[in-house]
């Protein structure tokens, strides 16, 4: 017997305003990329590396691809992921990007784990 594991990322952007409004919102396809996939099959394997815990959002001119390890142009800072919920074999994470952060064109979307290293 064998069974094919496929993994997809999509996202979607909530963009509100100060009362909390939705002013927009943004469906999109993200690409899993090959680190992310080690990383998915290395916590199947062992518990050696961190959990997911971090977001990031890009904005660039160049496609993203299978080999990108980092977003092309990191828009603010990496902000700690809220929540995350397990559903139906959906894995969903909410992270809040407060006003100021983040700020450009929102094109890309990493989520990271925090590597500590020990001195």
């Amino acid at each position: 017997m064998k069974e094919d594991l496929k993994l997809s990322g999509e996202v979607t952007l909530v963009l509100k305003d100060s009362n909390g409004n939705v002013k927009q919102t943004q469906t999109i396809k993200n690409l899993v990329v090959n680190a992310g996939l080690n990383f998915i099959t290395s916590r199947m394997q062992n518990t050696s590396k961190g959990i997911m815990s971090h977001m990031g959002l890009g904005s660039g001119t160049v496609a993203a691809a299978a080999g990108d390890t980092d977003l092309g142009s990191l828009l603010g800072s990496r902000e700690a992921i809220d929540t995350d919920v397990v559903n139906a074999n959906v894995l969903t994470y909410v992270c809040t990007f407060e006003a100021g952060d983040a700020t450009g064109a929102v094109d890309s979307l990493a989520i990271t784990w925090v590597v500590t290293l020990s001195v």
